[in-house]
């Protein structure tokens, strides 16, 4: 466990003035609300800032207090819970939710004094519940703090999956399943990248309006530290960006968000000039902006979403990036194709999926119940079943998910194959990891450095 700078070296977190919000009181609204009505804390913290005004210092150090939380909470329990003499589900939800914060600060942010946590923590609870319940935070919290300066803090008891579980904090069922698919050094190695704090934003250079030298040195004139990709060209990997919106190369096009893995996606199923492309689940626009570049923005591109409101999205990014050549349209990916069967050189089904290789960007994932996904492949299946009508003889259907679990990729696979007798994997060449054996990979964040993301590339039998 090592502790994270929350300010540059030398400088102290101030209390904000009264009538402001703080960056503690800040976080807390956001871990009620993800506990109360599971809204993603990171929203409510937007919301919050942009409303509140909330200073970019206050609001980073609510950003990192929130994040950290759902990264430790089952550990920031444990430490709570040893030196409590009430169990954790007598105590008030809120009066938790503020020891959480306040544990985390004393475990993790090496910036922020134990004293400030603890007295912070004390000044919610008199707020937020009652003078009984601040004395009682303030036992608790001096007891952590105490401890981990005499560095005497109880170890995690259990096995390796059960310990593991606590101290990264996510459930021990998808312990369970990461360690069968990855062994117990792999999945320590997962688990820690899932909680890393510093992860970089990776973003795509539109190369049909500007190159990558151009875009850093925009960024760094705009304060973003921004670097090369070490092994996919044309990709960034952007820190301090902030809202990335206020950049003048976001606004004119010049680069667009988007995971490493995305790419990779659409560099496996091989988009050239002049196709007729698909993308069946395509908000926000990721993949078609890629498949755009990727064939110099020739061709056609037919965008399918559900939701009419986010085909709007892809609509703006398009017109940003300068890509004429993609279409969207209100389409459930899952019904008959209907006018567009056997139109696509290449389409791409990104379909729905339970997203748990991603969660080092979005840690409140890891706490989805687990009978939530059990439905989800048989969504997948009939998304790609009706994807698959789209091909032209010749042409490529490319599967994904943003997910690492064999129930909602290769098993999926293996049912539309046995049922699909004219589609057959092929072979793929990714950059950086060479060539892909039997058309699928599953990409981790421990071992390639992007989402844990899974890729099929399948190919339909000519006519």
């Amino acid at each position: 466990m090592t502790r994270q700078n929350a300010d540059k070296p030398g400088q102290r977190h101030k209390t904000p003035s009264a009538g402001q919000l703080s960056a503690r009181e800040t976080a807390l609204r956001a871990l009620t609300a993800y506990r109360r009505d599971g809204v993603r804390p990171d929203k409510t913290l937007h919301s919050l800032i942009i409303k509140h005004c909330i200073a970019r210092r206050e609001a980073a150090l609510a950003l990192q207090i929130a994040g950290g939380v759902m990264q430790n909470m089952a550990l920031c329990d444990f430490y709570t819970a040893h030196y409590s003499s009430t169990g954790l589900r007598k105590i008030e939800p809120r009066v938790l939710d503020i020891l959480r914060l306040s544990v985390y600060q004393i475990l993790f942010l090496d910036r922020v004094p134990d004293s400030a946590a603890v007295n912070e923590g004390v000044i919610l609870a008199r707020r937020y519940s009652n003078p009984r319940a601040a004395g009682f935070v303030n036992a608790i919290l001096r007891k952590v703090a105490d401890a981990r300066a005499n560095n005497s803090l109880p170890e995690v008891p259990g096995d390796g999956i059960r310990r593991m579980a606590v101290e990264y904090s996510h459930p021990e069922w998808l312990v369970h399943e990461l360690n069968a698919l990855l062994g117990g050094n792999g999945v320590r190695e997962l688990l820690q990248k899932h909680n890393e704090t510093d992860i970089p934003v990776a973003a795509q250079v539109n190369t049909l309006l500007t190159d990558t030298g151009s875009v850093i040195r925009s960024l760094e004139s705009d304060g973003v530290r921004a670097s090369r990709h070490e092994w996919l060209s044309d990709c960034i990997e952007l820190r301090g960006t902030g809202n990335a919106e206020r950049l003048e190369a976001f606004r004119n096009g010049s680069f667009y968000i988007q995971d490493a893995a995305s790419r990779l996606a659409v560099i496996a199923a091989g988009p050239q000039p002049n196709d007729v492309v698909i993308d069946g689940c395509a908000a926000p626009g990721g993949k078609a902006f890629t498949a755009a570049v990727a064939m110099k923005n020739t061709g056609q591109i037919t965008c399918f979403d559900i939701n009419g409101s986010k085909l709007r999205l892809i609509a703006d990014g398009a017109g940003r990036l300068g890509i004429k050549t993609i279409y969207a349209v209100e389409k459930d990916a899952g019904s008959p194709a209907g006018d567009f069967e056997g139109k696509a050189d290449v389409v791409i089904a990104d379909v729905p999926c339970s997203g748990f290789g991603v969660i080092r960007k979005k840690p409140e994932i890891r706490y989805k119940p687990q009978n939530e996904i059990a439905a989800l492949p048989d969504t997948q299946k009939e998304i790609l079943e009706s994807l698959s009508a789209c091909v032209k003889p010749g042409g490529t259907l490319l599967y994904s998910t943003c997910t690492i679990f064999q129930n909602e990729n290769e098993n999926v696979i293996k049912w539309f194959l046995k049922r699909n007798g004219e589609f057959s994997t092929e072979d793929f060449v990714l950059p950086g990891i060479g060539r892909v054996q039997g058309g699928m990979i599953t990409l981790w964040p421990h071992i390639h450095g992007t989402d844990g993301f899974f890729i099929c590339k399948m190919k339909r039998k000519p006519g």
